[in-house]
């Protein structure tokens, strides 16, 4: 055990081999279309239904987010690995919804009628921590997709489960 300031370096080495689920954090409305690949994504509360992701605070355009007041968390199944790319920079922002067939639920923020789930959501209440913005949000719609592999990243690597 160490005690004092832990070495940055070493964090993101012992975090890499947290397996996590991969997301596509997407928002519409009047600030504009955006979508990101997110590994930080999880239930907070089933009652009512709330779930947080974190976004990074270095890009300005993640404020379309709290802007539009609106984001949805699609879960990413193991054949939709290559959207996980391009949303995570493998395209520029204004071509990531050119792949993949996208639809809307309640909010109006982009879903994906693939994915394994998707959860829509209205922003309750975001905070910054650090380096990045936490968005909590409540659960206003919701489709279960078929059942298959999950898509997850450890060790820097997308896998599939």
């Amino acid at each position: 055990m160490t005690t004092g300031d832990v070495d940055r370096a070493q964090f993101r080495d012992a975090m890499a081999r947290h397996a996590a689920a991969v997301t596509l954090v997407t928002t519409d409305g009047p600030a504009g279309r955006r979508g990101v690949t997110v590994t930080s994504a999880c239930s907070v509360s089933d009652d009512p239904a709330i779930l947080l992701v974190c976004l990074n605070t270095s890009n300005a355009l993640n404020q379309r987010f709290l802007d539009n007041g609106v984001f949805a968390v699609n879960v990413l199944s193991a054949v939709q690995e290559d959207l996980a790319r391009d949303f995570s920079g493998g395209l520029p922002p204004e071509q990531r919804f050119d792949r993949g067939d996208w639809d809307r639920l309640a909010t109006g923020a982009p879903t994906l009628p693939g994915a394994l789930v998707s959860f829509d959501c209205r922003l309750r209440e975001s905070q910054v921590v650090a380096t990045h913005r936490i968005l909590f949000g409540e659960v206003v719609a919701l489709r279960l997709g078929e059942p298959a592999a999950s898509l997850v990243y450890r060790d820097r690597r997308y896998r599939h489960l």
